[in-house]
């Protein structure tokens, strides 16, 4: 400091000022310098930018959102070269139009293996309290990517970690993005970061623009059908009693967000089937009672979000009643018989079903009433939105495709 005012003091006045000035430019505008050239994850706001009566959702403490692992993870979700052959990518069961499920009966992995149960919906998946169709263990969205990229019974992505891990360490994009998302690490290309990225970009899934959200929230008060209207109430009546298990804002029960990390998944026995034998259900496919072992747990599976029903067809756990329709006759007798083969059964009288379930009546103006009301859940909004659409361009030629 004492040189320094010596400096000072020797030069002009002139000269004294446009120093003054310098040194005032520097000290103002070096810091907005310094931090435009610093990774976007520390210098990037997470905004959520939620629809009306949604709670911030719950992120763990060591995957702090950020906007450039959002946009991370969204390209990896869409990559096909994570499969274990090139064919497959997240997005690829998961796909946007069909509110991140898609319609087959269950998932075929990249191998040609077929799965017992359907692909679950990823609208809203940062708020679900479990995230599988039976096993209330997996809450964490990072734990449950490991699932599908390295389950092998049956493959479903079938991940080849090392040769992965070097795609990504030498496609730049990837080392571009991976750096900015986790700028404190030496080592950023690693399974933890991965998974880190794609849960950071699923949490961000989130659909709560369906006209049934429009009429109610004030935006449109004529978003809702007059037959969607009286579906409404049909549905949340004592009589039907939907609304017993499809409650709360998801339409499926507890919610899990910021503040309120207990909540607990709700999973239900609804007589879908009822076959001969020590169990009820398929041997193959026990529900809660395969992480349980309680007998009382046959048959129970998660109770699915309704929001965006009207796409996600065919339905329950198994893909194994093909319309919304089907679904409504199936709850109208409390459970489905089925009539012939080797699942033959009336589900109906299953032990294990829920006391909740009862059969009721409805006239055919209530039933088209009750498909309109479900319906209004759809949230094309969602569906289009280009946030979560696939990011990589088209295959160009002599360029391998992420796709």
């Amino acid at each position: 400091m004492v040189q320094l005012d010596k400096f000072v003091s020797s030069i002009g006045p002139r000269r004294k000022t446009i120093f003054v000035v310098v040194l005032l430019a520097i000290l103002v505008f070096a810091p907005i310098l310094i931090a435009s050239h610093q990774p976007a994850s520390e210098t990037a706001h997470f905004s959520w930018n939620l629809p009306p009566g949604f709670p911030e959702p719950y992120v763990p403490k060591d995957n702090p959102m950020s906007v450039v692992k959002v946009q991370l993870g969204r390209y990896l979700f869409y990559d096909k070269r994570i499969s274990v052959n090139g064919t497959l990518s997240c997005a690829s069961c998961h796909q946007q139009q069909h509110a991140f499920s898609d319609t087959k009966p269950v998932a075929i992995g990249a191998t040609g293996e077929h799965h017992v149960r359907r692909v679950p919906s990823l609208a809203n998946v940062a708020y679900q309290p479990a995230l599988t169709w039976a096993n209330p263990n997996v809450r964490e969205l990072e734990d449950q990517a490991l699932l599908p990229m390295f389950g092998d019974h049956p493959v479903e992505l079938g991940v080849r970690k090392e040769a992965f891990l070097q795609v990504i360490s030498s496609d730049p994009l990837y080392r571009s993005l991976f750096r900015q998302a986790f700028p404190d690490e030496g080592d950023v290309f690693t399974i933890k970061n991965v998974v880190k990225a794609i849960a950071s970009f699923e949490r961000t899934l989130i659909s709560g623009s369906s006209p049934y959200d429009l009429y109610h929230s004030g935006r449109d008060p004529k978003a809702m059908s007059e037959a969607a209207l009286r579906g409404e109430k049909l549905f949340k009546s004592e009589t039907i009693g939907c609304s017993k298990c499809h409650n709360g804002f998801l339409f499926s029960g507890e919610a899990r967000y910021k503040g309120y990390v207990i909540a607990q998944a709700q999973f239900s026995n609804i007589g879908l089937y009822n076959v001969k034998g020590p169990f009820s259900y398929p041997k193959w496919d026990l529900g809660l009672y395969q992480v349980t072992g309680s007998a009382d747990d046959v048959g129970r599976f998660k109770v699915p979000s309704l929001r965006n029903v009207g796409v996600t067809a065919p339905y329950m756990h198994d893909g194994s009643v093909l319309t919304l329709g089907g679904v409504v006759d199936m709850y109208i007798t409390a459970g489905r018989t089925v009539f012939s083969g080797p699942l033959f059964g009336e589900g109906p009288k299953n032990p294990e079903k829920s006391k909740l379930l009862r059969p009721f009546l409805v006239t055919a103006q209530q039933y088209d009433d009750l498909v309109a009301f479900l319906n209004s859940l759809t949230d094309k909004e969602f569906l289009a939105d280009p946030r979560f659409s696939d990011p990589w361009p088209e295959k160009s030629a002599g360029i391998q495709s992420r796709r």
